[in-house]
């Protein structure tokens, strides 16, 4: 896996690079990470603050966490464990499914803003997306790796455009079109 680490306000040092290179290489035991796949690191300083955001794209899911501490090696460690813990529970949810999907095997097969202020009725950001067919249970995986509170996706069954979404009281919901 290749990595790109970008800081913005800070220099990244070989120290650091050194320290987010060795704390990546441990996803490789949980998850098939291709060596043409790229994580992104973005290192942002702020006065009271180090915040670190990772993003890995893989061709079956994408890893996202964002992480926030006084100290940047605690950030990094904090941010490599939560993704650590994306994967175990989306490893977890696929084994009990037992459904073989490719997000499945690529689990089992292996051991596994701007800072500034927004007006509120203001679109700050438009993005555009083919929603990919997929089950259920696959689009929920895909919600909880990117750490969203919501999916679009096409189903699988019914050949229409639907959204699943965390619910606030706990659980899920989804929307379906007609």
């Amino acid at each position: 896996m290749k990595v790109n680490i970008t800081g913005k306000n800070i220099t990244v040092t070989q120290a650091i690079a050194d320290k987010i290179n060795k704390k990546l290489a441990i996803l490789n035991k949980y998850f098939i990470i291709d060596d043409e796949d790229t994580a992104n690191v973005l290192i942002r300083t702020y006065p009271d603050k180090q915040k670190i955001e990772v993003t890995i794209p893989t061709r079956f899911a994408i890893l996202r966490t964002e992480v926030a501490d006084d100290d940047l090696y605690k950030a990094i460690d904090r941010a490599i464990d939560k993704l650590e813990d994306q994967i175990r529970r989306q490893k977890t949810r696929i084994e009990k499914k037992k459904n073989h999907s490719p997000l499945s095997e690529a689990f089992i097969d292996v051991e596994l803003y701007e800072d500034a202020p927004v007006d509120e009725d203001e679109v700050v950001r438009t993005k555009s997306i083919v929603p990919a067919f997929m089950s259920l249970d696959e689009a929920i995986a895909k919600m909880e790796l990117l750490d969203h509170d919501f999916f679009i996706y096409t189903d699988d069954e019914t050949r229409k455009i639907a959204v699943v979404y965390r619910r606030r009281e706990g659980g899920y919901g989804l929307i379906e079109t007609e």
